[in-house]
């Protein structure tokens, strides 16, 4: 199960010693941010709106290390800085069981192999929101330019369990979760 996004004190109840989470917020949905969606600019709304979900501790949302420092990479300070930002996760050493989903989701993603560093970075990106029990948010693929990729890839993904969506589609996605927990909160007042 997906744990609280963050710890803060709890100034309600007078106790700043004590970390609470107010879990009625906190809808479980566990987001990794490609390179692509790092949103330095502020010029995509629907990542405006997953980022105000995040600082609001609705969702957790991070980045894998690999994307971050991809991000970070381009040479504009702004964009390094907000890739930055982000709580990061690691690959770390591979057991055997991660090693063969890694090379599941390479055969899926280049079926050929993985040549370039650009292609072993998608492959452990998607690994690490995988890893992560977490749904990977990209822009990468499913393009006239870019027919493949991650996204044009999902079904394939899929079938291994991983969780790919375009921003707009975790927004919608977290909307629907948010639904749902407010609904239960409802019937469970009646």
């Amino acid at each position: 199960m997906i744990g609280p996004p963050r710890l803060k004190p709890d100034v309600r109840r007078h106790e700043p010693e004590r970390a609470m989470f107010d879990q009625e917020r906190f809808v479980y949905v566990s987001l990794h941010v490609d390179a692509n969606r790092v949103n330095a600019r502020t010029t995509l709304p629907n990542m405006n709106q997953l980022e105000k979900w995040r600082d609001d501790e609705v969702i957790l949302m991070q980045m894998s290390r690999t994307a971050q420092e991809e991000a970070a990479a381009g040479g504009s300070a702004a964009r390094s800085q907000k890739a930055r930002s982000y709580i990061f996760t690691l690959t770390g050493n591979l057991i055997d069981e991660e090693r063969r989903q890694v090379d599941a989701i390479e055969r899926v993603l280049f079926p050929i192999g993985a040549v370039t560093p650009n292609e072993r970075n998608d492959v452990d990106v998607v690994f690490n929101a995988t890893k992560y029990g977490a749904i990977l948010v990209t822009a990468d693929g499913a393009s006239k330019r870019q027919p493949g990729g991650i996204l044009g890839n999902r079904a394939g993904l899929a079938a291994l369990g991983v969780q790919v969506m375009t921003d707009d589609e975790a927004v919608a996605h977290v909307r629907r979760k948010i639904h749902e927990r407010d609904e239960l909160a409802v019937s469970s007042e009646a």
